[in-house]
C-alpha cells in the first residue's frame, strides 16, 4: 500500500510538468527593426536556411518599444528540429513578394537547433550586435552559431589569397575541418547544416564536393546517423535523395574508362571459343543429318549415291550398276527427296 501510495505520489509530480513544459524563445532586436516584424520559422528543407518563407513560418510579433520579443507555447516538436528567427522591416504590400522570394533588404536572422523544452535568449553580444549570442537550454541550440564562425574562417583563408592553388589547398583543408567538427557536435541536424553549405550548387565549393562524393565514407556515414536519429524524417528523406542525385551526376560526367589488356585478351579468347563451339557444332548437326539421311535410302540408292559423289554422270552410273538410264533418274529423284535436296551439287555439298 505504501508503494502505492508512493507511485501515485511521483506520477501527481511529474504530471503537473509534464503539462506546463513549454519552448521560450526571446530576444532583442536592433532599434531599426523596433518598426518591424520577428519571425519563427521552422525548417524541414535545409536548402532554405536563410530567408523567410510563407510555408515555414508558425509565429509572429512585434517588437515592445525596447525591442524585445518572445515566443512561447507547447506547440512544437518533441525532437529537435531547425528553427529561425528572423527580423525584417518589410511593409505590408512588400511582404508577399519578398517573402516568396526568400529574401528582404532589411533583415537578421539566426538558424538554431530546438524542442518543445527548449528555452533560448538571444541577447545583444559584446560588440552590442543582435542575433550573435545564443543562451539555451539545449546545448544542441548553439551548434549552428558555432559552425558559423568556422565558415567565416574559411572565407577570411580563402579571401587572403586568390590564387588556383590556395583554393585547392584551402578547399580539401576545410572540408576536412568542417565534416569532422560536425561530427564532433554529435547533432546529425548539425551536419545537414554543414552539409548544405559544402553541396550548395552555387559555391566554388560543388565541384570539390562531388570529387569528395566518391571516395570519402563520410556522407554514408552521416545518412546513417540521420536513420538512426531522425527515421522516416523530411530531412533524412531528402537527404537520402540528393544523394542519389548527386552520385548518378557523378556517374554521367565520368568519362568512359578503357579496359586493361586482359580483358580484352579476355574477350578474345571467350569470341574464339563461341565461334569454334558453333563450327564443331554444325559439323556434328551435318554429320548427324548426313546419317540419318543414308539410313533412309535403300541399298540401290546408296549406291547410286556412292557414285554420284565419285562424280559420275548418269550413263556411267547405269553402267556399272548394269541399269537403264532411266532407272538411275528414279532413283535419283528419290535421293533427292530423302535428303531434302535438289540438284547434285547440294548433295555433293552436303556430303563434301
Amino acid at each position: 500500500m505504501k508503494r502505492l501510495c508512493f507511485l501515485l505520489t511521483m506520477l501527481l509530480a511529474v504530471a503537473p510538468f509534464k503539462a506546463t513544459a513549454q519552448y521560450l524563445f526571446e530576444g532583442t532586436v536592433d532599434t531599426q527593426f523596433i518598426e518591424g516584424e520577428v519571425y519563427l520559422s521552422m525548417i524541414e528543407d535545409y536548402r532554405k536556411l536563410s530567408g523567410v518563407y510563407h510555408e515555414q513560418i508558425i509565429a509572429k510579433v512585434k517588437p515592445d518599444s525596447l525591442g524585445n520579443f518572445s515566443f512561447a507555447g507547447t506547440n512544437l516538436p518533441d525532437e529537435n528540429k531547425m528553427y529561425r528567427i528572423h527580423a525584417d522591416t518589410c511593409k505590408e504590400t512588400d511582404q508577399n513578394l519578398s517573402h516568396i522570394t526568400g529574401h528582404c533588404k532589411n533583415s537578421e536572422e539566426i538558424v538554431f537547433v530546438a524542442n518543445n523544452t527548449t528555452t533560448l535568449a538571444l541577447p545583444f553580444s559584446f560588440e552590442q550586435e543582435m542575433f550573435c549570442k545564443v543562451v539555451s537550454n539545449n546545448e544542441k541550440a548553439k551548434t549552428f552559431l558555432k559552425i558559423d564562425s568556422l565558415k567565416n574562417d574559411m572565407r577570411f583563408a580563402f579571401s587572403n589569397y586568390r590564387s588556383e592553388a590556395n583554393r585547392k589547398v584551402n578547399t580539401e583543408k576545410w572540408f576536412s575541418i568542417l565534416q569532422n567538427y560536425g561530427e564532433q557536435l554529435q547533432e546529425p541536424l548539425a551536419e545537414l547544416y554543414i552539409y548544405s553549405f559544402l553541396s550548395d550548387r552555387r559555391s566554388i565549393l560543388h565541384s570539390y564536393y562531388l570529387a569528395d562524393l566518391k571516395q570519402n565514407p563520410y556522407y554514408d556515414n552521416l545518412l546513417e546517423r540521420l536513420q538512426e536519429s531522425y527515421p522516416d524524417t523530411q530531412y533524412t528523406r531528402q537527404y537520402e535523395a540528393e544523394l542519389k542525385s548527386d552520385r548518378f551526376l557523378i556517374s554521367e560526367n565520368e568519362p568512359e574508362k578503357s579496359l586493361p589488356w586482359w580483358a580484352y585478351a579476355l574477350g578474345g579468347v571467350c569470341l574464339l571459343s563461341i565461334v569454334g563451339n558453333f563450327y564443331f557444332f554444325g559439323k556434328a548437326r551435318k554429320q548427324k543429318a548426313m546419317a540419318e539421311g543414308k539410313a533412309t535410302l535403300t541399298q540401290q540408292e546408296n549406291n547410286v549415291l556412292e557414285l554420284i559423289l565419285q562424280q559420275k554422270s548418269n550413263k556411267e552410273i547405269a553402267t556399272e550398276l548394269f541399269v537403264s538410264v532411266s532407272t538411275v533418274k528414279t532413283h535419283i529423284n528419290s535421293i533427292y527427296k530423302k535428303l531434302g535436296v535438289s540438284s547434285r551439287n547440294e548433295v555433293k555439298a552436303l556430303y563434301a
